[in-house]
């Protein structure tokens, strides 16, 4: 496991496990023994991985187990925008490994990637106060590059059905590249006097949606709201239209017709 010259000059360092718990665990043990972040954590097998809401993540060998710990990275009102970055990220990656890209590969709204409809990886974004005025911003992501996850409620699918023969480390090399670059432009892009920094990848991300302009349903703790994915805001809120207008949602689990995910 490598970064490249590239991603490393640019600030960013490597710490490679063969197992442990959890990544993002790792992560943040790091910030709170003082770690100054941009910091990858990368295992070969987990034992304790998750998803949003504390859901378990299979983490069986073989597929790419990576969280990156960023330090202060922005404001706290714009970090979850962060989510939007790495999935651009994990996006570029696996086109670039691959050769596939939209529409075949696609983003579901707020942090899967998908192959054909099928999830191929997640992405757990979390937010952590590390010691008085420091925030931790940790980025996990998990990608199914030779190993499909059975008994889901979702489709599943591996990289590797793509082109046999890839590893996980071809795969971290590219991601941790594209984020680097991504991540690089969207903080210049906020720290530039214009009206809408994140409009730039708001709008790379929708290109690369799924189900936009479709009838979806949102699952919420309130209940389940169906309507048309319009787009999303300039805060990365998903546009719901209904019978009432179109509404924002910062969060929920989005389904689309005969397709369901966790």
């Amino acid at each position: 496991m490598r970064l490249s010259p590239e991603t490393e000059a640019a600030g960013y360092r490597l710490l490679s496990l063969d197992a442990t718990g959890s990544t993002n665990d790792d992560a943040l043990d790091a910030a709170r023994s003082g770690d100054p972040g941009q910091l990858w954590i990368v295992a070969a097998e987990q034992h304790a991985g998750r998803g949003r809401h504390g859901r378990q993540w299979s983490s069986p060998p073989g597929n790419l187990y990576a969280s990156l710990l960023l330090l202060d990275p922005c404001e706290m009102a714009v970090a979850p925008q962060l989510g939007f970055v790495a999935g651009l990220a994990l996006h570029e990656a696996v086109e670039v490994v691959t050769g596939i890209g939209a529409p075949r590969l696609s983003l579901k709204w707020p942090n899967d990637l998908l192959l054909d409809g099928a999830k191929v990886s997640g992405l757990l974004l979390e937010g952590h106060s590390v010691e008085p005025g420091r925030r931790a911003i940790i980025i996990g992501m998990g990608v199914n590059v030779c190993y499909s996850p059975e008994g889901t409620p979702y489709p599943t699918a591996n990289l590797q059905t793509l082109k046999s023969g890839l590893t996980r480390e071809d795969v971290f090399l590219a991601l941790s590249d594209a984020f680097a670059k991504t991540f690089a432009a969207w903080r210049a892009s906020s720290r530039m006097n214009v009206a809408d920094p994140f409009g730039a990848i708001r709008r790379l991300w929708l290109e690369r949606a799924a189900g936009v302009g479709r009838e979806v349903t949102l699952r919420l703790p309130s209940g389940e709201k169906k309507g048309i994915f319009e787009g999303l805001d300039r805060s990365g809120r998903l546009q719901l239209k209904g019978p009432a207008g179109v509404e924002l949602v910062d969060a929920g689990d989005l389904y689309f017709p005969n397709f369901s995910t966790i």
